[in-house]
């Protein structure tokens, strides 16, 4: 592919689905119809369209003509790590000089991973992404590639995979031992200057016993340590930033501290250059801003480790090796040598390696870490396990049936990743302000030297460079990068830990909002099954319950439909021996009948007993509270005399009230939408307190009503776990899948609930609005702190009462900017969830 983004350039693109030479008309035609357009021309037999625009190229604009069109533009996205960016305006450098690379679609820069996701149209030139980021001043490498990042790729690369938290450990422990030295050398700068402000007799004291000249020799020395030694970092980032006229916090830094330090080296050794009155020395704001924000970047390097603990958490639950069986005898092997098909054997307390299937043993497994529900789940032969999860205490043997990127764990590490990378609406107004900002703040500073060496007091050169200064120091932007990102990371994390996984983060910020939950009946309020719920004996039967429902599930044995498979498996369940069958009948619009080891057994509805001759009248009570409940009733008739009831239903899970009633506390209107019949529907609402149901709809039914919700309520997020409710999980705001579900049903969802029930709706929705309140209290700080102090730096305080900003102090405000920032984000970790696991 050859795309530009420069005047007169053309672009070309790849286009699939096109068959035939009408195709190649219809993808020209759209393209031509493009606003500067000059040439179109498309290739089948390449598969390419060569597009020539008049002015800039517009790549997005061409993509989506193409796909109006009816055809596809590939894509294909790349993850690269970032070193180098410490602050907001660094993320947008780095996203702007992407977007020039030809052919990227989109790039989203994240401060708190260090790491960009680009897209491209058509294959990556990965070397090209590189070298635009090294020449924007940073350095990059490439994570991986994948064609759809939302369904394919390798292993989901963790922290610790992928070299990024050996990395950052590095940086850690380099900050620190810069930030040792820098102390060391600073403190006797300070106590040598300050102390001697503080403290007169202690400036007399070192005027005798060393002299206030060799004092400003010695302060000269240990600052030139501090400032090329630990503080050197700032200007070999700052100073070629500023000379391409992209300033960052580096630049302010350098700039500030050299301005203090190239000052106080001419009032030491040439004082004859400056005014009368302005000979003094600024050591200890050169040398103590290097000690300051240092101990920043490392407080904050601490805390942003911190916030990527939920991904070390998953990582840690994979195991590195497992016991296959090959060629008679078991081997250990590594985790990336097990191959789907491969029999796999565990022990009791060991890790399920990878998912698969049991074929030999029994035992419980701790599944929590996917379901959060803390009671461990039986495994026999033909049980699906999950690799990370727990075996307890049995032995078990299993067929391997997804390894590697495949695996429901690798998958999670994935989508937690994917969501902590992603980008909210919100930072949008924070990207914007920080493009900026850093330029704003140095014009700020020179508007203050100028203001102060023109009107302020003597000696209104020293008082100029010192609030200059300050507003250089005190201008963080660090604090605006960081307050979105990690709050994001902790949330995903938090939520992760939950059961509930984020497969787009924009819907961390749209759950917040929603008014209505709009949920499926089947399978997510209910368990998706049929199961007997009643058996009612008739007079004459009592205490023959078990002999009645053997006769009964003896007949049913003989029929697939779900009804008669649910009164077989409650007889199972109850180990009643089933006895032979012969004369069976199917009887059209009534019901079934056989002999079970010569007992006439009829079962049907009560009109068939009414054919029978039987009265079903002594029942009636028991009938109208199962019709009330939505329930539809059977009868059975044994040696011709009613002799039961029966109920068949799919039954309401457990979790699912305490759920409705979370969401009514949150404020949520909750509506039913179900296919199935109305009367079942409007009990199963009474019973749960649902406020709206729609009933009797067909897939499409279902997109329409969420449509008409969505226009009544506001904000809609919709609960489903089927085939069928794909398009309703598409076409809502923010669509919920049940983790159980259909794998179409996970694809077409914002978020995916892994405990399998509702439950998770309100924890995600409760977390949601923590953590776009973290996000909240994150900006405010990070801008009322610079709207706030920029102006006292620059001394507009001291005509009302002489108030100045030391630029030591604003080294240490600054610092504490972000700390804050970050340690807010990490009190997400505490969130407690409205319903607790297993509730």
């Amino acid at each position: 592919m050859n795309a530009s983004t420069k005047a007169g350039m053309a672009i070309d693109l790849p286009v699939q689905g096109m068959t035939c030479a009408s195709c190649v008309g219809r993808v020209e035609r759209a393209l031509k119809k493009l606003p500067g357009v000059q040439e179109a021309v498309v290739n089948l037999a390449t598969e390419k369209a060569s597009i020539r625009f008049e002015g800039a190229a517009d790549l997005p604009a061409a993509i989506s003509a193409i796909e109006k069109a009816g055809y596809e533009v590939p894509q294909s996205s790349v993850e690269l790590e970032v070193e180098g960016m410490t602050c907001a305006s660094c993320v947008g450098r780095v996203e702007r000089a992407l977007k020039k690379v030809e052919g990227v679609q989109s790039a989203s820069v994240n401060l708190a991973t260090e790491r960009a996701l680009v897209t491209l149209a058509g294959s990556a030139d990965v070397a090209a992404l590189v070298a635009a980021v090294h020449k924007a001043g940073y350095e990059a490498r490439p994570l991986g590639a994948s064609a759809n990042p939302a369904s394919e790729g390798g292993a989901a690369q963790s922290p610790a995979e992928d070299g990024t938290e050996q990395r950052q450990a590095r940086e850690r422990a380099s900050l620190k031992r810069s930030l040792i030295v820098a102390t060391v050398f600073a403190l006797p700068v300070f106590v040598l200057e300050m102390g001697g402000h503080m403290v007169p007799a202690f400036h007399h004291w070192v005027g005798q016993a060393i002299g206030t000249q060799n004092s400003w020799y010695l302060q000269c020395l240990l600052s030139a340590i501090v400032l090329f030694g630990p503080g050197l970092r700032f200007f070999q980032k700052g100073i070629p930033a500023l000379l391409r006229g992209a300033p960052d916090m580096n630049s302010l830094v350098a700039v500030g501290t050299s301005a203090a330090f190239a000052y106080s080296l001419v009032a030491t050794f040439v004082p004859q250059w400056l005014p009368a009155g302005t000979v003094n020395v600024y050591y200890e704001a050169a040398a103590v801003i290097v000690a300051l924000i240092l101990l920043g970047r490392f407080m904050e390097a601490r805390a942003k480790g911190n916030t990527s603990e939920a991904i070390r958490r998953l990582v840690r639950l994979q195991a590195k090796t497992a016991r296959v069986r090959k060629d008679g005898a078991v081997q250990e092997v590594d985790i990336a040598a097990v191959r789907a098909g491969d029999t796999i054997e565990v022990r009791p307390g060991e890790r399920i390696p990878v998912d698969g299937e049991v074929i030999e043993g029994s035992s419980f497994v701790d599944e929590s870490m996917i379901s959060g529900e803390p009671v461990p789940v039986e495994k026999t032969p033909g049980a699906e396990l999950v690799g990370g999860t727990v075996n307890q205490n049995g032995a078990l043997a299993f067929r391997a049936t997804k390894v590697g990127a495949d695996t429901l764990l690798a998958q999670i590490i994935r989508m937690v990743e994917q969501a902590q990378g992603s980008k909210l609406p919100i930072q949008a107004l924070v990207d914007q302000v920080t493009m900026w900002f850093v330029p704003a703040v140095m014009a700020v500073a020179l508007l203050t030297f100028g203001a102060w060496l023109a009107w302020g007091p003597s000696p209104a050169l020293s008082f100029a460079l010192v609030n200059a200064v300050a507003v250089l120091i005190i201008a963080c932007p660090c604090a605006m990068g960081l307050a979105t990102p990690t709050s994001i990371m902790v949330g995903t994390g938090r939520a992760a830990q939950m059961g509930v996984l984020l497969r787009k983060g924009e819907a961390l910020q749209t759950l917040k909002d929603a008014r209505v939950v709009a949920v499926d009946k089947t399978g997510t309020l209910t368990r998706g099954r049929p199961e007997l719920t009643d058996l009612v004996l008739a007079p004459g039967f009592e205490g023959e319950r078990s002999r009645v429902l053997a006769l009964v599930a003896a007949v049913e044995d003989r029929s697939e439909h779900p009804i008669a498979r649910a009164i077989v498996d409650a007889a199972k369940a109850e180990d009643l021996p089933l006895g032979a069958v012969d004369r069976f009948e199917s009887v059209t619009g009534f019901g079934v009948r056989a002999q079970v080891e010569g007992v006439r057994v009829e079962i049907g509805a009560d009109r068939f007993m009414r054919e029978l001759g039987l009265q079903v009248d002594t029942l009636a009570d028991e009938a109208a509270r199962l019709g009330d409940e939505g329930k539809t009733p059977l009868y059975a008739a044994v040696d011709g005399r009613l002799a039961a009831m029966i109920a068949v239903a799919d039954p309401i899970k457990d979790s699912t009230p305490a759920a409705i009633a979370a969401l009514h506390a949150l404020g949520l209107k909750v509506a039913m939408i179900t296919g199935d019949n109305r009367r079942t529907a409007e009990a199963i609402a009474r019973q749960l307190g649902i406020d709206e149901v729609v009933a009797e709809v067909l897939p499409g039914g279902k997109v329409d009503a969420v449509k008409r919700l969505k226009a009544e309520h506001g904000t809609l997020a919709y609960v489903g776990d089927g085939i069928n409710d794909a398009p309703a999980l598409a076409e809502a705001d923010v669509g919920l899948a049940i983790g159980t579900g259909t794998d179409i049903a996970i694809e077409a969802a914002d978020v995916v609930l892994m405990s399998g029930d509702l439950g998770g709706v309100p924890n995600a929705i409760a977390l949601s609005k923590a953590t776009m309140a973290n996000i909240r209290q994150n900006l405010f700080w990070a801008f009322a702190y610079n709207v706030a102090l920029i102006p006292v730096a620059a001394g507009l305080l001291y005509p009302v009462n002489g108030t100045l900003l030391s630029p030591v102090f604003a080294a240490g405000a600054m610092a504490l900017s972000s700390v804050f920032v970050l340690s807010n984000a990490l009190r997400l970790r505490r969130f407690s969830p409205p319903l607790a696991a297993g509730r």
